[in-house]
């Protein structure tokens, strides 16, 4: 499973500039914040063996990014932090800058990689970094490379745009059956052999006074949050971020909820979902670590594959709660990076299949029995005591109980006055709160409440026509909400 060169289908060349004579290499981390599993830090690590210069790593954190926040800024952080004292013990060299003002920073990486050998940075396919990256590449007087290690199937294997999820597992299925795709090395700062880099440019000090290694650490925990130009309304939540937490997040769930996943995940009053996506949206954890996990944990090798069918179960013959799990790490979270790199209109509403467009669009005009304002949603002043315990728990812990995320799109399209609108309001809810927001996954859920990855439904219904469609009291029959409402009342 493991190998120490990075395969060249997860490589992106951004520009058409070539290796040159510089200082040193440096790794821009801006998506994959670990030190493990990540193949662009390897990719980093044999570009600075091959030209036999140090290796930099550096991470930045603006504050004007959309939706910021003390919740995303603090988990970020704590991302940070872990790398730093990780990155302390290696032959590498790490820096960190986190803006104080708009702008602070800008310059600050063109003009590391204009002493630089060669970039290599995250290719995120979501959120800010395509547009980041477009805008850049073509201005640097250096090689800027862009690596795959979001998901487990490379982004770029696959050369069509899946709408279902049936054909989606059964094209990863036939893959894996003839070839399991290489695993990034546990550590690639093991195989670092240059020497570190002990000071950066002078004219780059000058302006940006950065600390290195040790000093980052000390510097990194004195931040005050309350003094950043942010949104203090959204706070912090118990969950602490970084590749530390992340393993201890994965080892909780592998030890104590894998066995009775598929009966637990669901039900609101149970803890029984893994908990892992904020720490994979942050590139805290990588998908290939969670998969040796499972994977150890059941015993599994490659040879216990069955032939591809693209059903949920029964393909890679692990127990039905392990095969429940890998069908949502390995189709459900997989074919939403199928979406956002091939289709850079994923976010939008024009991005809904055919069908499901006409019949929204047909039942738009519909009257609704309840129509909430932005406010009103965000605030959870609806008249189902349901629908607001999801949303407060939105609020204040960053997620939303898996089943009831589904229940609480489909409410505010039935509340809202248009299509349209119930999806700019899913969408600010979801990214302003979530700590798994702004990603691919994400996305996915949010367009499912819409039709994508379904089928049309009967009979068909007002408002929602043939999208699927979903109650609070038809949850409340399935399962045990009463406790849930209460620990989430206002």
């Amino acid at each position: 499973m493991m190998v120490s060169k990075v395969p060249a289908i997860r490589i992106r060349l951004a520009n058409p500039v070539g290796m040159r004579d510089g200082d040193y290499v440096l790794y821009w981390m801006t998506a994959f914040r670990r030190t493990r599993y990540n193949f662009a830090l390897q990719r980093a690590v044999e570009i600075a063996n091959e030209q036999g210069k140090p290796l930099l790593i550096f991470e930045g954190l603006r504050c004007h990014y959309r939706w910021n926040s003390d919740r995303f800024h603090k988990f970020v952080i704590d991302s940070m932090l872990d790398n730093a004292a990780a990155i302390a013990v290696s032959n590498a060299t790490y820096s960190a800058w986190v803006e104080s003002g708009p702008n602070e920073a800008s310059g600050m990486v063109e003009l590391l990689a204009s002493r630089a050998c060669a970039v290599v940075s995250d290719d995120f396919p979501c959120f800010f970094h395509p547009t980041l990256y477009s805008r850049i590449a073509n201005n640097w007087p250096c090689r800027l490379e862009l690596v795959d290690s979001n998901t487990v199937v490379p982004m770029v294997q696959l050369d069509r745009t899946f709408t279902v999820a049936h054909s989606y597992r059964r094209a990863i299925q036939k893959l894996i059956y003839e070839e399991l795709p290489e695993f990034p090395v546990e550590s690639p700062l093991s195989l670092l052999r240059t020497t570190r880099l002990k000071k950066l440019p002078n004219d780059f000090l000058e302006r940006w006074p950065v600390p290195i290694d040790k000093k980052a650490i000390a510097w990194l925990k004195q931040i005050d949050l309350n003094g950043l130009p942010i949104d203090h309304q959204v706070q912090p939540t118990t969950e602490q971020g970084g590749e530390i937490a992340a393993r201890a997040s994965l080892h909780r769930f592998v030890s104590a909820r894998l066995s009775s996943y598929t009966v637990d995940r669901n039900e609101p009053e149970k803890s029984g979902a893994s908990g892992l996506s904020p720490y994979m949206h942050f590139g805290n954890m990588s998908p290939h670590e969670v998969f040796q996990a499972i994977a150890s944990a059941e015993g599994w090798r490659p040879e216990k594959l069955s032939k591809p069918n693209g059903k949920m179960e029964g393909y890679w013959n692990m127990s039905p709660d392990a095969e429940a799990f890998m069908d949502q790490l390995m189709t459900w979270r997989e074919i939403g990076f199928n979406m956002c790199i091939r289709d850079r209109n994923y976010m939008k509403y024009e991005s809904l299949p055919d069908w499901a467009q006409q019949t929204l669009e047909e039942h738009a005009s519909d009257p609704r029995p309840h129509v909430y304002s932005l406010e009103e949603f965000e605030k959870a002043r609806t008249h189902d005591p349901l629908w607001n315990a999801a949303q407060r728990q939105l609020v204040r812990e960053g997620r939303i109980h898996n089943y009831l995320r589904m229940l609480w799109g489909k409410k505010i399209l039935h509340w809202t006055e248009t299509p349209r609108q119930a999806l700019k309001v899913m969408i600010e809810l979801n990214n302003k709160y979530a700590l798994d927001g702004r990603d691919p996954n994400s996305y996915s859920g949010i367009m499912w409440v819409l039709g994508r990855y379904d089928r049309a439904w009967g009979p068909e219904r007002p408002i929602f026509g043939k999208i699927r469609y979903m109650t609070s009291e038809s949850t409340q029959n399935k399962f045990q909400v009463k406790q849930y409402i209460r620990k989430f009342s206002d």
